[in-house]
């Protein structure tokens, strides 16, 4: 494929970082810049901005609300939102069920749920990993038993990322417990007011409480809300998450995240010069911006090759393992930087003093402990290179 931009995507390009200058609030960027949490209601606002220009839905047909982009148009976007220090938008209804709902949802379903997802009326979140249940998936053990015209749902789901901001989740529950694994799981929506639910936080090592656990106790479910057919919700899980996986590899993320250490770079200084003029460190810089370049190209290819066939195959297990390794690296490469200054510290003791730290990395140690979950949600680095293994290497 060709690697050049053309005059159309160069145009779409400037259109692009003409919309991000006019209309991101400058404290929202400001904020993902330092690595600050944003409020529910500055991440509404930022969906409802996108989704005033139609540029909410990326991945999404037009004739469900979405632009109609191809790979190299999302590919842009996502980069230039990096650049400009956007917010991320929520991923879990966007990214993920909405693929689902257009590939295997009724004609009721997506009239009654894409819209919402849109217009933010329902913020969801994913309902997959349990306690003994995170990689290897297909032993999850949340039941779903039908009664009547209602599943009777028990268990447990963990690390449900943002669940206290959502009002509904989309889980895999097991429905049948004869035969393989996979073959007894099923897809369904459930409504998190709905009784018999409870969601607990659980506090990361950075401080921060951005992950929960779900509790279900007789929890009944219209079986109108199964997605597809029962029993058949391997096939699903399997399409979401190759959909996470690609989102997953952040390479806009990491090209920004490189920019910052380069800065960072030029910032700190050993021994009289800046930290760029260490010959271990700028090595080390160069390794990963290598690593870097080989991943773009790769995402552009796996992008057009699931633009061809409606989803993506094995190979994006390739951008997951390599995209996480980078980001991770990358925040490892800012914390040395800082050294003894990347440990979290009183904001009144980072005031006026920029030698101590840069003010815009005063969350640098924060944000390297956090990110160490990157090579592990969305399926391990261990179990992707099982599938590239086995799925794309025949072994």
């Amino acid at each position: 494929m060709d690697l050049s931009y053309s005059a159309d995507e160069l145009a779409f390009q400037s259109e692009v970082r003409a919309f991000l200058d006019a209309e991101l609030p400058p404290e929202m960027s400001a904020k993902v810049r330092a690595g600050t949490d944003l409020t529910k209601a500055q991440m509404e606002n930022w969906h409802g901005i996108l989704n005033a220009r139609g540029w909410l839905a990326v991945t999404w047909p037009t004739e469900h609300g979405g632009p109609g982009w191809g790979p190299v148009k999302r590919h842009i976007f996502e980069e230039e939102c990096c650049r400009a220090f956007a917010p991320r938008t929520v991923p879990f209804g966007l990214n993920m069920l909405g693929p689902v709902l257009i590939a295997f949802g009724t004609t009721d379903q997506q009239a009654e749920y894409l819209p919402r997802i849109l217009d933010g009326r329902d913020w969801w979140c994913q309902g997959y990993s349990e306690p003994g249940a995170g990689s290897d998936l297909a032993s999850l053990k949340t039941r779903a038993v039908r009664d009547g015209d209602h599943y009777v749902i028990n268990g447990q789901k963990t690390w449900t990322t943002l669940g206290q901001h959502a009002n509904r989740i989309f889980c895999l529950v097991r429905t049948k417990a004869e035969g393989k694994p996979q073959e007894g799981i099923s897809f369904v929506l459930l409504d998190l007011d709905t009784p018999g639910i409870e969601m607990r936080p659980i506090k990361l090592i950075e401080g921060g409480f951005e992950v929960n656990e779900v509790f279900f106790t007789d929890v009944r479910v219209p079986v109108a809300n199964l997605v597809g057919t029962e029993n058949e919700g391997w096939t699903i899980a399997k399409f979401l998450l190759s959909h996470e996986r690609t989102n997953i590899a952040g390479v806009g993320f990491s090209m920004t995240a490189l920019s910052e250490v380069k800065r960072l770079a030029q910032q700190v200084r050993r021994s009289g010069k800046p930290l760029s003029e260490n010959p271990h460190f700028a090595a080390r810089m160069a390794e990963i911006e290598i690593d870097l370049e080989a991943m773009k190209i790769t995402n552009l290819r796996m992008l057009a090759q699931a633009e061809a066939q409606g989803a993506p195959g094995a190979e994006t297990s390739m951008l997951k393992i390599k995209g996480t390794v980078i980001r991770q690296a990358l925040n490892d490469l800012a914390r040395r930087a800082l050294g003894p200054a990347a440990a979290p510290l009183p904001s009144e003791d980072l005031e006026g003093n920029a030698a101590l730290v840069p003010p815009d990395f005063a969350n640098g140690a924060a944000r390297y402990f956090n990110n160490r979950k990157l090579s592990i949600f969305g399926g391990s680095n261990e179990i992707q290179r099982n599938i590239l293994a086995k799925h794309a290497l025949g072994l």
